[in-house]
């Protein structure tokens, strides 16, 4: 899949003059799109683990373990249950596993333009299987990264590197229960290395997101 690639600044409350669209990088909703962004081509404290008790949240009944509460932590390598929902008509359980965060080198960013200038790009790379056995095809699934300590990067990147990090749609049959694909997430830094990947899909993970840490 081919799409453009862009950049938000994601400074609280404050819109800069760069036509960098400011948001709360906490909040899920889509920032608004003040100017052209830049463009690139592209390819494409911890608690129990326990049941999701938000029902906008509820899925299959996780076949693969509990699903994981708000607000848990997981080492990177470690597997998470997750309740997810992509657009309006896919619906399920899925397991995480954050396989590395891999840092890249500001060349790599070449391609998002000027506004990429003192960026470096972090690879989040994952796996994700089907634990509830519904039809997930095509369904994409995000991570965002943070600084170490959970605070946020202040940028929002929309896109990949293609060759380095690409964000993979689920394939055709992610319908069936142990099915399984990689993936790639997308996050730069201006600041402090990224350290930690945050899964922040849904009502209830939205404020309290399930981390990985090294």
């Amino acid at each position: 899949m081919t799409h453009k690639g862009r950049i938000v600044s994601a400074v609280a409350l404050t819109t800069l003059t760069l036509g960098l669209t400011a948001c709360n990088d906490g909040e899920d909703a889509a920032p608004a799109q003040e100017s052209p962004s830049a463009s690139a081509p592209a390819s494409s404290d911890p608690g129990a683990k326990s049941p999701s008790t938000d029902p906008s949240d509820d899925a299959a009944a996780p076949a693969g373990g509990d699903v994981a509460a708000p607000g848990t932590k997981f080492k990177i390598g470690d597997r998470a249950v997750l309740p997810f929902k992509y657009g309006t008509t896919k619906k399920g359980t899925v397991a995480v596993t954050v396989t590395a965060i891999e840092k890249g080198a500001e060349a790599d960013m070449a391609a998002f333009g000027a506004k990429a200038k003192g960026m470096t790009p972090y690879y989040i790379r994952m796996k994700v299987e089907n634990v509830g056995g519904t039809d997930l095809s095509y369904a994409s699934l995000r991570l965002r990264g943070k600084l170490e300590g959970g605070a946020p990067t202040g940028v929002i990147l929309i896109g990949d590197i293609q060759g380095k990090c690409d964000s993979e749609a689920a394939p055709r049959d992610f319908t069936t229960k142990g099915a399984s694909y990689e993936t790639c997430s997308l996050s730069a830094t201006k600041t402090g290395p990224i350290a930690v990947a945050s899964f922040e899909e849904g009502d209830a993970y939205r404020g309290s997101p399930v981390l990985w840490t090294s």
